[in-house]
């Protein structure tokens, strides 16, 4: 079934395509999202609502990775379907109740126009809250990869650093990380393409189990 622009869930965006640019007001004034490329990768993340309870946790365990995403040359945004005021009235309660500082814009979306291009509305879930989704946009302004989540659910903060890490790690090296991969452990070299790459693969020095699945420890 085709969906029309007024369709929550409408404009998912595609991994290894251009992620679709916005200019958005946010509590640290007006940003346009390809304003950080050629700079940054971004992770934009969205949350249901201010003031409320699984939304401020996940806030304040984003602000206490702030800094270790900004080490890694990343933008955090937050955005909710709720107004600049909003946001800026949370912020200041979270400070004043938890002793927290968001350090990150958050995105106003009163009008849902970076929801509806994001996939962020859900109708199984509500047509009018975004729910708990993830994307991670590298710093040629390319989507790289996405996570969703319902809104019962408050996401697992190492995970995205440890996806952002993967992410850049296979750029520089051009190798893949396996499953449970943690930054150090060994990483998945390509697969060969054609027999005479496969027949030399087994004497390169790799941890080989076979042919088309080999190890190796990066410096």
């Amino acid at each position: 079934m085709s969906m029309t622009g007024d369709e929550p869930g409408q404009g998912l965006p595609i991994i290894g395509k251009e992620a679709p640019d916005f200019e958005a007001t946010t509590t640290q004034g007006v940003l346009r999202l390809s304003d950080f490329r050629g700079k940054k990768w971004v992770v934009l993340f969205s949350h249901p609502a201010d003031f409320t309870p699984v939304c401020t946790t996940e806030f304040m365990a984003f602000s206490a990775v702030a800094d270790e995403l900004a080490k890694l040359n990343v933008q955090l945004l937050g955005l909710s379907i709720d107004s600049v005021h909003s946001h800026l009235a949370w912020v200041r309660n979270i400070k004043e109740k938890m002793g927290v500082t968001i350090p990150f814009p958050i995105v106003a979306d009163l009008d849902m126009n970076v929801a509806r291009k994001y996939g962020m509305l859900h109708a199984g879930q509500s047509s009018t809250s975004t729910i708990r989704t993830v994307f991670f946009i590298d710093d040629k302004g390319i989507m790289r990869a996405m996570i969703y989540y319902p809104m019962s659910s408050g996401r697992y903060i190492p995970e995205i650093i440890r996806l952002v890490k993967s992410l850049q790690l296979a750029d520089k090296y051009g190798v893949s990380t396996p499953a449970n991969w943690q930054p150090g452990d060994k990483v998945v070299v390509p697969a060969p393409k054609t027999q005479a790459e496969m027949e030399k693969r087994l004497s390169e020095g790799y941890e080989c189990k076979d042919w088309y699945l080999c190890f190796k420890q990066l410096k």
